[in-house]
C-alpha cells in the first residue's frame, strides 16, 4: 500500500524539524565532512552527531562513504536544495516574521508523537 502525502510529508518534515539535523545538511552543503569534522564544526559531541547522521541517512537526505577507516558524509543536494529553496522562497512571499515566527505559534508540546 502507498503512503499517502500526507504521510511522506510527515517523514520528511519531520525528519528535517531538528536544528542539529538542519545544521549538518548546512555544513555538508559546503563540503563532504566526516563525524569529527562536523563535531567541530557545530560545536556538538561525536555521539549527537552521529546519532542526526543517522536519521538523514535512512530519510536519504545524507549519504555516507568509507575512506579508510572513517565514514565521508555528502548531501543529497537535489532533495536539499529544493527544500531550501521552498523555505526561502515560503518566507520572502508569506512569512511576515520571515522564518522566525513568535515563540506562540511554535508548537511545544511535544509528548502527543
Amino acid at each position: 500500500m502507498k503512503k499517502g502525502l500526507a504521510d511522506l510529508c510527515y517523514g520528511l518534515l519531520s525528519t528535517l524539524a531538528n536544528p542539529t539535523r538542519l545544521a549538518i545538511m548546512e555544513r555538508l552543503y559546503q563540503s563532504n565532512m566526516n563525524v569529527t569534522e562536523l563535531s567541530e564544526a557545530l560545536g556538538q559531541n561525536q555521539s549527537m552527531i552521529s546519532h542526526n547522521l543517522k536519521k538523514l541517512v535512512r530519510c536519504k537526505l545524507a549519504y555516507s562513504t568509507r575512506s579508510g577507516k572513517s565514514k565521508v558524509y555528502s548531501l543529497n543536494r537535489e532533495t536539499a536544495e529544493a527544500v531550501f529553496k521552498a523555505v526561502q522562497n515560503h518566507a520572502q512571499k508569506h512569512c511576515p516574521y520571515r522564518g522566525k515566527c513568535p515563540r506562540s505559534f511554535v508548537r511545544t508540546n511535544r509528548s502527543k508523537r
